[in-house]
């Protein structure tokens, strides 16, 4: 195993413990556990009635769309690729949009402080995100290519997104 591929396989592993502190640490949204739409909606259906799997199956995904998304790292690529940067302002924008329409329901379900304090902590994940990326583009390296995507996969795994509304 090279050095490259042990260092995906950790990221991997470490997406999938992120993943589930953010989906199943607790029974309801806290700042710890937001449960991220990306696990929290596959484990929903994952557990319905129709469809009878192991609901934490659901904290698989982000690490494996890391792994689809990143097959170029594990030779060690350099370079953060286009395709990640729009997929940071895609995220960007559409976690704003869904503040913006989630609101209300945030504040009704789980309170005014905590809608406040999960939008605060993804504005931080994309803030730190924003930074890596300018900083791979002053100097681009495979440590800070694999540090971009660990962190927009962990911000994606654990935070980003968060359940506001009403639990089924």
């Amino acid at each position: 195993m090279t050095k490259f591929s042990c260092t995906n396989f950790a990221v991997g592993a470490a997406l999938v413990l992120l993943a589930w502190i953010g989906c199943f640490s607790s029974g309801t949204p806290t700042l710890i556990c937001p449960m991220p739409l990306i696990t929290i909606v596959p484990a929903f259906y994952l557990a319905s009635r129709s469809f009878h799997s192991p609901y934490w199956l659901g904290v698989l995904l982000p690490t494996t769309l890391f792994f689809a998304w990143t097959p170029r790292i594990s030779r060690g690529q350099s370079e953060v690729p286009r395709r990640s940067r729009v997929l940071l302002a895609s995220l960007t924008v559409l976690s704003l949009a869904y503040f913006v329409v989630s609101w209300r329901d945030g504040v009704q379900y789980q309170g005014r402080e905590h809608t406040i304090a999960v939008g605060v902590v993804n504005t931080i994940w994309a803030v730190i995100l924003w930074t890596i990326l300018y900083r791979s583009s002053r100097r681009s390296s495979f440590a800070i290519n694999m540090l971009f995507h660990a962190t927009l996969f962990a911000w994606v795994a654990w935070y980003a997104f968060p359940y506001l509304g009403e639990l089924p």
